[in-house]
């Protein structure tokens, strides 16, 4: 049996990434997929105690499946706001795109 402190360094790694891709990228695609890396990475870490702890309650598997339903309607959404700004102002860099400005 893999011990739980692997699994929260696997999950620490991930999110470290995740952080990572969204504080350097300026690619909005980049961005967003640095944050489903951190949703993923909470993911790894709730199945993680989960089975440790309450293995034979199903709550927590119910709980992620709403939180992997809930970071692809994220993605969606998220998609489809930065295929707007592209048609607006024909880029994808975080920088550039100052839509609030007049």
């Amino acid at each position: 049996m893999i011990p739980l402190a692997w699994y929260l360094i696997f999950s620490a790694g991930l999110f470290s990434i995740g952080l990572l891709g969204v504080l350097v990228r300026k690619n909005a695609v980049s961005i967003l997929m640095g944050v489903e890396l951190m949703l993923n990475a909470v993911n790894v870490n709730l199945l993680a105690f989960w089975r440790y702890l309450w293995a034979p309650e199903v709550d927590a598997q119910v709980f992620v499946a709403i939180v992997l339903i809930a970071a692809a309607a994220e993605a969606v959404v998220g998609l489809a706001l930065i295929i707007s700004a592209y048609r607006r102002r024909q880029t994808v860099v975080v920088d550039d795109m100052n839509l609030l400005k007049g």
